[in-house]
């Protein structure tokens, strides 16, 4: 750990007027929007950078920043903190874990993102720790244990501060593990809560397992929840059942695997869930961000949440009760003829994994994945990313589980677009496309499309001056009107965009930040 306090003490009295991104999702509803305007789509266009970061780590870089009082705060691959200078990108201190020689990443050895509270940054780790650092010195307060990384668990995400908890939740889903959510007390590191996903002898939901299959379950925690203070409640996505692709080892619905449970934030006890796909066949993980939004629906005023699924379907539930009150597809899908008026889907015979292969649309990677959405209070859009008209080969075969390996009873043959870095717009290919897509949530239609020439694992960050910012996996970068959907600036990166953009403001300035390759960019307005 390196620390630099005189640069700390330099560049706090330097922005008093700087503006926060204060959590992964930019606040409790889990919107990724942000209410400042100074950059707007008459002057986007002359963005410009302003500082770039290098990461030590060669790793992927799937990081969200925060900023808080004149600081941002990073991540890098494993588990490493970095506190910099929002204005000019330069270090204030470095935290670094030490890991293990042996842990069991599942998709890389990633961390998303940290949360902040009173002063305090908290962080996980892939060997199953969290820990509290003092967000001005980068020192641990406390470390704790939340699960055995010898048993394939592995932290990732952002963790969730409310009120005096922090709630973090493992992935490993591939590897057998037994997934679950757990609340800690800020101060003390003690566990206060626990709330098993694959439930086991006697809760609710164990019927839903055949046999001993719920000990490897599954239902891994990938992205940040959400939280609303006036109900109370936290709401988290949930990961694919285990193994993935052979569910005949799994008979039952498999809860709460591709569900979202909304949980009591002061006891864990759930108050209600919803399934988006029982008896997953697909790996169709449900770990999007719940996204909270109050909207005009039929006729009324309603408390939502707004869901773009990996499975295909765009959902609109009651986030007080969790009703089912819209469901329709977003990108084309060949496994379910429809939703049922429960919001249960009516699957199609023979789309399932087989010995042979079975083809089927949306593909592994699914309509959408875990990268961020964002809603729109001022256009009243619901934007995500939409991988369309994009399918895979699924097949299945036996396999025992064995302790620290892969668990998935199958395989995938996937083609996707191959990557062309001349442009940004507008050709597809026979293998599928993606787009930053525009929905409307009264209705679940789109209202515009802005298609890329390659897939993307991009965030999307929209703001109160109408414009939209995301990225692809090529290393664009780009800006569109969130009205309209009309490119107003794009501008190369040179390395894969796998994280979500932020924006904040520092000495007056506005800023756009986002994570391409092994560097986090900074833009600007040029003056």
């Amino acid at each position: 750990m390196r620390l630099l306090p005189c640069l700390l003490t330099a560049a706090a009295l330097g922005f008093a007027q700087q503006q926060n991104w204060p959590m992964y999702n930019g606040n409790y509803a889990g919107t990724h929007h942000s209410g400042l305007t100074q950059i707007n789509a008459a002057n986007a266009g002359k963005l410009g950078l302003e500082w770039v970061f290098q990461a030590r780590s060669l790793e992927k870089f799937e990081t969200t920043p925060l900023v808080v009082d004149g600081v941002m705060y990073l991540t890098e691959a494993p588990n490493n903190v970095v506190a910099i200078d929002p204005a000019s990108g330069r270090p204030f201190w470095h935290y670094e874990h030490k890991l293990p020689e042996l842990t069991y990443p599942c998709c890389g050895r990633v961390n998303r993102g940290v949360a902040f509270a009173d002063g305090v940054l908290y962080h996980v780790t892939h060997d199953g720790k969290l820990l509290a650092l003092d967000a001005k010195t980068g020192r641990v307060k406390w470390e704790t244990t939340v699960a055995d990384y010898k048993e394939a668990y592995a932290i990732t995400h952002a963790p969730l501060v409310v009120k005096d908890k922090v709630i973090v939740g493992p992935a490993g889903g591939e590897l057998g593990i037994r997934g679950f959510l757990a609340a800690y007390d800020t101060k003390t590191g003690k566990e206060v809560w626990r709330f098993n996903i694959i439930p086991g002898p006697g809760e609710p939901g164990h019927e839903s397992w055949g046999g001993d299959s719920w000990k490897h379950g599954g239902g891994s925690i990938w992205v940040t929840g959400s939280y609303d203070p006036e109900l109370n409640l936290t709401y988290w996505g949930t990961g694919n059942p285990g193994p993935d692709w052979n569910p005949s080892m799994r008979p039952g619905d498999n809860l709460y695997t591709d569900s979202v449970v909304a949980l009591d934030a002061d006891t864990g006890q759930m108050k209600w869930h919803f399934q988006f796909t029982p008896h997953d066949e697909w790996d169709w993980d449900s770990v999007q961000v719940p996204v909270l939004a109050d909207i005009q629906f039929g006729g009324k005023l309603r408390k939502t949440m707004l869901w773009g699924n990996r499975n295909g379907f765009f959902y609109v539930l009651d986030r007080a009760t969790g009703e089912f009150l819209l469901g329709k597809p977003f990108v084309k899908q060949t496994w379910a003829s429809g939703l049922d008026d429960k919001g249960r889907p009516m699957k199609v015979a023979g789309r399932g994994p087989s010995r042979q292969g079975s083809q089927t649309w949306p593909g592994v990677q699914g309509g959408t994945n875990w990268y961020a959405p964002s809603f729109s209070p001022r256009t009243g859009l619901f934007y995500l990313i939409a991988w369309d008209d994009y399918h895979s080969t699924y097949f299945a075969w036996d396999q025992q589980y064995e302790r620290g390996k892969w668990f998935v009873a199958g395989g995938v043959k996937a083609p996707v677009p191959p990557t062309n870095r001349e442009t940004v717009v507008t050709r597809t290919t026979e293998h599928g496309y993606a787009a930053v897509r525009a929905l409307d949530p009264a209705t679940g239609k789109v209202a515009w499309d802005f298609k890329m020439q390659d897939m993307s694992e991009s965030g999307i960050l929209t703001t109160a001056s109408d414009v939209l910012f995301s990225g692809n996996r090529e290393g664009w970068f780009f800006a569109l009107n969130a009205k309209t959907g009309a490119l107003l600036w794009k501008k190369y990166l040179g390395g894969q965009i796998i994280a979500s953009p932020i924006t904040y403001q520092a000495n007056g300035k506005q800023y756009v930040s986002i994570a391409a390759g092994t560097s986090l960019f900074a833009f600007a307005l040029n003056d």
